[in-house]
């Protein structure tokens, strides 16, 4: 029997406030444990919370960037259970009457473009952290609990069971971290567990309807993770059908090393929470004015950036596409356009040698030591012919660790491409009359031969030479 699998992602986004979502508490990563705490996170007895005003601003602008209806009376609730990182032994989060729901996202797999449906958006504290002594839960001897993310504001974004592959739930979740960074609410940083998912998968007959059993793996922070721990999901249940077994409702947790997820706990319902409305909080009531405001300080989105940099500057689907893919690319892009450089160039450069560049030194493109105007000046001696795209790979190899513009890394270097015909011509003269075979074979009508021809004009000029000029000249002097 053939399966189709169901997945839905919910998908939780750590927001960039400065303090937690109800007390005065530092949000920032990375501090001595246990420090960035006070009464109101911690849950002591007498204590009342206030709303973060910028947490709701945040949520609507989230709601308005993934086309959801935002609700103007929504309310906090109480998320009762009992785990080490959640001191208060609830959670407040939303439940019945979230900030946001029923919108909408498009993302493209395969050259395929699919529209993938959001339930809610709504806003919650994050528990603490779990610090194990070994590589999971399952293999740890000890415990011990971080309550600095305590209270930090996060928004969790739940979609429909629309995702039919780990390639869709991969490329739904690249999409989101994109809108987030693009509307500045989160810094998204998954190593730091600012973007995270709870991933819930089930199987069900190709071709019908109803929903299979599912289960949930929790807090993956990477996209790698997120794929594997899908494919291993996926074919696990799969020989549990057709061994005649049945699934379980339960929660299971990815181990990234053996490339598995391994039960943990029965899965609980919502029933299960007892959620019950937030009596320290009042409802949150937002005017259609307030709506609007933060509707007209959203920025260029993503899709509309795409639309537009394909109908300005001719770029294809595909490469506007991974020029939109983060906002830090799509404004270095912008940037190094701004300097005069054709659109196209731009995008091969950003997308060929700096990307590789970046990758290898295992740095963010804001982190870039090539600012978008020194590459945008570059692209520029390449459109006035003053080096060659080869030469310009010399260049910004050595532009990358050499602050001097590369006017200058040119010049010192002697890097000028040849121009002059004269000399173009005598090095044509002397590859021609060193290579009567290559020459023998382009006029019996081996086109290709040409190749070995020009390599050796750009040897012999050391690879200055304008590669058009020497093609040219030597398709005139072989015609003869």
């Amino acid at each position: 029997m053939k399966y189709e699998a169901v997945i839905g992602l919910e998908i939780h986004c750590e927001l960039k406030t400065k303090t937690k979502i109800f007390c005065g508490c530092a949000t920032g990563f990375g501090a001595e444990q246990n420090t960035h705490v006070c009464p109101v996170c911690l849950g002591l007895p007498g204590v009342l919370p206030t709303v973060n005003k910028r947490v709701v601003e945040f949520g609507i602008k989230a709601g308005l960037a993934t086309n959801c209806t935002i609700n103007k009376y929504s309310k906090f609730d109480r998320k009762n259970y009992y785990y080490p990182d959640l001191p208060k032994n609830w959670q407040t989060s939303q439940y019945d009457l979230p900030i946001a729901e029923h919108g909408w996202v498009d993302i493209d797999v395969d050259g395929e473009k699919k529209r993938i449906r959001l339930t809610r958006i709504h806003m919650e504290e994050d528990a603490g952290k779990l610090v194990h002594s070994g590589t999971t839960i399952k293999d740890s001897a000890t415990s011990n609990v971080d309550y600095n993310r305590t209270g930090v504001p996060l928004l969790e974004i739940v979609s429909e069971p629309d995702l039919r592959s780990a390639e869709e739930a991969r490329a739904y979740m690249e999409k989101i971290k994109a809108i987030m960074e693009y509307i500045d609410v989160s810094n998204c940083r998954m190593e730091e567990g600012n973007l995270r998912a709870d991933i819930n998968v089930s199987l069900r007959p190709a071709g019908t309807e109803e929903l299979g059993t599912r289960t949930e793996m929790k807090n993956i922070n990477s996209f790698k993770n997120l794929e594997d721990a899908i494919n291993y999901e996926i074919e696990r249940q799969q020989e549990v059908l057709e061994d005649g077994g049945h699934i379980v409702q339960e929660t299971r947790t990815f181990d990234p090393a053996r490339g598995i997820t391994l039960s943990m706990r029965s899965k609980e319902n919502a029933h299960d929470y007892r959620y019950m409305p937030e009596p320290d909080l009042p409802p949150i009531v937002t005017s259609e004015e307030t709506i609007e405001k933060y509707r007209s300080e959203l920025p260029e989105l993503p899709d509309a950036r795409r639309a537009r940099l394909e109908k300005e500057y001719g770029l294809s689907d595909y490469d506007a596409g991974i020029i939109t893919s983060s906002r830090a690319m799509a404004e270095y892009f912008d940037a190094v356009v701004a300097t005069g450089a054709d659109p196209k160039l731009a995008a091969n450069w950003i997308m060929g040698d700096l990307a590789k560049n970046l990758n290898e030194d295992g740095i963010d493109i804001t982190k870039s030591p090539v600012s978008a105007e020194r590459l945008g000046k570059m692209i520029g001696l390449i459109m006035k012919d003053t080096i060659s795209g080869k030469i310009a790979k010399k260049v910004f190899k050595e532009m990358w660790t050499n602050e001097d513009d590369p006017e200058k890394i040119v010049k010192d270097k002697g890097l000028v491409q040849i121009t002059d015909t004269g000399a173009i011509e005598a090095a044509v003269d002397a590859a021609i009359a060193a290579n009567p075979k290559a020459v023998e074979e382009y006029k019996g009508g081996k086109k290709k031969a040409i190749g070995a021809l020009v390599g050796q004009v750009m040897k012999a000029t050391r690879g200055k030479a304008n590669p058009q000029m020497v093609n040219k000249m030597l398709a005139e002097k072989l015609a003869d």
